[in-house]
Parts: C-alpha cells; structure tokens; sequence
C-alpha cells in the first residue's frame, strides 16, 4: 500500500524540506577545488541540527555520514572523509532531514570550477529526465509513467539509465512504498492519486548502465568508471499540478 498523506502531514513535510534546502545551500557554498569531503558533511549536520532537524541518513542501516558525497564515476552513496574535490569533476550531494517523524529527501549534481561539455550536457540531461518525470506525477497517472518519461528522455541523449536503483516513497520513513524504476514501460503499476509522497531520483550514466558496489558496503559506482549524474526531489501529488517540496534547492545551479 502507498501511504496516503493528509494535509497536517503535508505540512509538516513543507516544513521538513525547507530546512532540507537550507543544508544545501549551506554546502554547496562550500564547494570548490581542494576542499575536503568531510567538510561537506560537517557543515551539513550543523545546519540539519540547528535547525531542529535530524540528518537521515546518519545512522541508517550504519551509513556513517549525514550527506552521501559522489565523485564521477560515484554513482551514489560515496562516504565523505580525507578525499579532496578537483577541478573539473562531477559531485553528486544526497541527503536527507527528519523532523517532526517526517522525511524528506533530495539529490543534485554539481561541477567543480570548470568542467568539460560532456560533463555539463549529461548534468542538465538529468536534472531534465527528473522533470520529466516529475511532470508525470498527476492523479490518474499510473506510477510507470514516471519511469518510462524519465527512461525516454535519457535514452533520447544516449545516455543510460542505472537500472540497479530506484526511487521510493517517503514519508514517516526515509523508504517507503512504492519503488520507482526510472525505466519501463507506460501505463503500468498503481494509479497516482492526490496525497502520495514520492522521491523521484534519476541516476544517468555517461556510459554503461552497469554498476558495482565496493566493499565498504555503501558505494555505488560506474561499472565502465565514466562519471554518473544524480538529481532528487521529493514531490507531492495533487489533483493538480505536482508540488515539489524541495525546489528550493535548485535556486543555485
């Protein structure tokens, strides 16, 4: 079953995901050649908890870390520490806040200093796989319609969905139903009805859709080591237009 929000509850998930931005644009004011990836972490726990929040990822099933800082051929889960950023490479931030028992969660991919055309192009084809995608989250859509709008859209660039991982539902837990391939067919799965909580995540290859996971048990990465972009919003559906909750994170691109 798809948890079904009531407005107190979408409330509190508006104001769960405002604090969410706020850490984003906290770290990403720090992003810049040479600084540490434990910096990140550390400037967005501050913010998390300073402003009543929980990060929610710290914690969660051992992830040791508050953000999940990807490098380039880090498709998602990288766990910040010594490693210092360069110029010119691909940084995926995913992180998450809890606060008031609700869950919010969002992801965005960002280039240090100057990057390369290749770079910046499957960049801004994600991030627009992800709209697409979100475009689809109307009442009496059904849920596959989100995965193929988001496939079609990648695959139209000859770029390459990561098949290994999926988005979910969110809400009173970081994961809840449903799951949400960003492949496949239309018109399949549950209908999207007013009230549904989603936390849509496009992962894209520059290369093969291929992935492994190392043995420190978090990281995800490019099985071809081509870099990886990664862009999330949590999102709430309406009889209207789709409202999503973590916008705000796109104000600094």
């Amino acid at each position: 079953m798809i948890p079904i929000k009531t407005e107190e509850e979408v409330n509190k998930l508006r104001k769960c995901a405002k604090l969410l931005i706020k850490a984003f644009h906290a770290v990403e004011s720090e992003l810049a050649p040479d600084v540490v990836t434990r910096k990140l972490d550390e400037v967005a726990e501050e913010v998390i908890h300073s402003g009543g929040g929980k990060p929610a990822f710290k914690g969660y099933k051992g992830f040791p870390s508050s953000v999940c800082v990807s490098i380039e051929k880090e498709v998602v889960h990288g766990i910040p520490g010594s490693r210092r950023l360069r110029e010119g490479e691909l940084v995926s931030l995913d992180m998450g806040v809890k606060m008031d028992g609700f869950y919010t969660d969002a992801a965005k991919t960002y280039g240090i200093g100057e990057v390369t055309r290749d770079r910046i192009f499957l960049m801004n084809t994600t991030r627009t796989a992800l709209h697409r995608g979100i475009r689809k989250c109307r009442q009496g859509n059904r849920l596959s319609d989100v995965s193929h709008a988001i496939q079609t859209c990648v695959e139209s660039k000859k770029f390459s969905v990561v098949r290994a991982l999926v988005g979910h539902g969110i809400g009173t837990s970081l994961h809840e139903e449903p799951q949400i391939p960003n492949f496949g067919p239309p018109h399949r799965g549950p209908k999207l009805v007013p009230g549904m909580v989603l936390a849509i995540e496009p992962m894209i290859n520059m290369g093969t859709s291929e992935v492994r996971f190392l043995d420190d048990g978090w990281t995800v990465e490019t099985s071809d080591g081509k870099p990886s972009a990664h862009f999330e919003h949590t999102i709430l559906v309406t009889a209207g237009k789709p409202e999503i909750l973590t916008i705000g994170i796109e104000k600094v691109i």
